[in-house]
């Protein structure tokens, strides 16, 4: 998968992109992130993105010709761009969620524009984005934490990125539930035993514990989550019987 990034400040890249899962992604070539500063793309000897708003208003918006000029320039070198999602993160885009994620994962190009300033030039929004994305209900000084965030996510389900395949299946949300509670060694701990069911080696039992334990843990935490969750008529029964506790 190649994802382009688009902005102002590509030095918040390089420390994030040389750890941990993405270095060795990187380095295996699964994944080719390729970081493009938007001042590169301007004609004046100030290199200037911003300009005051039309109508006046407080801060300075982030100019059109910039943007599409190097949204332009990194297409050019994509082979094919008939399905190159072009992202702006803005608080205002949908909620980016785990099956957003997995969408997103499918496409092999994805190109981020990291937004500043007080906005961005609604000509950009209108005829050059596909999509725009938002991390949460919150405002960032800018896109490029949230361009991390979507990618670390999308990234994370590529074919042999993690070690097990089965690792990104039992995320939190991917079933629409919360994730299980996990343990490791020591099977006791200052008097805090693991739970028996997970020392027995019966995988049914086991499975059928971890369940129990994402729903009641879903239910706890973000009981809105089980409205959507894919769950069985007993496990409804049982959601039932614990709100009524």
């Amino acid at each position: 998968m190649r994802i382009d990034v688009l902005t102002i400040f590509p030095e918040m890249f390089p420390c994030w992109l040389g750890s941990s899962i993405l270095k060795h992604t990187i380095e295996k070539g699964l994944v080719d992130i390729k970081v493009h500063n938007i001042r590169d793309y301007t004609h004046d000897r100030h290199h200037t993105v911003d300009d005051y708003p039309y109508g006046g208003g407080a801060g300075m918006i982030f100019k059109p010709e910039p943007v599409f000029k190097t949204v332009e320039a990194v297409k050019s070198t994509i082979t094919d761009e008939r399905v190159l999602p072009i992202i702006m993160l803005t608080p205002q885009g949908r909620l980016f969620t785990q099956q957003v994620a997995g969408e997103l994962s499918a496409h092999r190009n994805m190109l981020l524009i990291c937004g500043r300033y007080e906005g961005v030039d609604a000509r950009v929004h209108e005829h050059l984005v596909t999509d725009e994305i938002s991390i949460g209900d919150y405002v960032l000084s800018g896109g490029e934490l949230a361009a991390m965030v979507v990618m670390e996510s999308v990234i994370r389900l590529l074919p042999g990125v993690l070690g097990s395949e089965d690792s990104a299946l039992e995320d939190s949300h991917v079933a629409g539930l919360l994730e299980y509670p996990q343990y490791t060694r020591p099977p006791e701990y200052r008097g805090w035993k693991v739970p028996e069911v997970l020392l027995s080696g019966n995988h049914a039992q086991i499975a059928a514990w971890r369940r129990e334990q994402a729903i009641r843990r879903t239910l706890e935490r973000r009981p809105e989550l089980l409205e959507k969750a894919k769950l069985t008529t007993k496990e409804r029964e049982l959601v039932e019987s614990l709100k009524n506790r």
